[in-house]
């Protein structure tokens, strides 16, 4: 029986009682002054008599002891969400079939996205450097790789997530040319190009650290990572070529 200190009056029992009354739980993190109140009653005819002895306490008093009790919706408000092997699963099952009605190429990596966490899933084939960047080679090529300086011929498809096409230089009918060292490229493409060989064939998965700025005028999604398939056809020498007033970079 919880009794209330603030009370005008003291209800009588019809038991023998000894009852504790606790105050302001919400505060029971901090020491606050507790309200004690022992009670006893009696059966006596002639003195149905209420004694109460109250005693002032500073008492603290685990909030979880009442929590369950008193505030029983407060008792998993400190859990943490946990991963649901169930949920990833249907994702990953997700991830493949929006792969399949965009026609992914065959061995594509999925992407179990949940918000702003993504699991990415590949073969054994595929290598992950320190700086997050995964890639494949098919062929290796042959020759030097490219320096900084040098100009880089290649074809490449980009490819989102879900497997859709958001660009290719095969559709174009004409490959790439760009300068290493420059900033022309998007770093995780520089860095994933720099150690191909003339002939090579790598696809290169970029995470979006090594991705370019994103807005209106790019193909690019905040935070999602993008796929390419890269041909590098050849690399050639650059040198700066000046006439009177004007001056170039000739590459051949």
């Amino acid at each position: 029986m919880i009794l209330s200190s603030s009370s005008s009056s003291l209800p009588i029992p019809s038991f023998p009682c000894k009852c504790f009354s606790t105050f302001h739980a919400l505060r029971t993190f901090f020491p606050q002054k507790k309200h004690t109140v022992r009670c006893s009653s009696s059966h006596n005819l002639k003195d149905n008599g209420f004694h109460c002895k109250v005693k002032l306490k500073r008492r603290v008093v685990p909030f979880l002891l009442f929590s369950s009790g008193l505030f029983p919706t407060l008792s998993a408000s400190g859990k943490t969400k946990s991963k649901n092997p169930y949920d990833e699963k249907r994702l990953l099952e997700q991830n493949k079939r929006m792969q399949k009605e965009n026609s992914a190429p065959e061995g594509f990596p999925n992407f179990i996205r949940e918000g702003f966490e993504v699991k990415v899933v590949t073969s054994e084939n595929y290598i992950k450097r320190d700086s997050g960047l995964i890639y494949r080679d098919f062929e290796v090529g042959k020759g030097d790789c490219p320096k900084d300086g040098q100009q880089v011929i290649f074809h490449y498809i980009g490819y989102n997530e879900s497997g859709r096409r958001i660009d290719s230089t095969y559709l174009q009918g004409s490959p790439a040319r760009i300068r290493m060292g420059t900033n022309a490229l998007v770093p995780g493409f520089e860095e994933g190009i720099r150690d191909m060989r003339p002939g090579g064939k790598r696809r290169i998965i970029i995470p979006p650290e090594l991705g370019p700025p994103v807005g209106p005028s790019t193909f690019f999604s905040a935070k999602q990572f993008e796929v390419f398939d890269v041909e590098l056809l050849s690399v050639q020498d650059c040198q700066r070529r000046t006439i009177g007033f004007y001056s170039d970079v000739v590459c051949n």
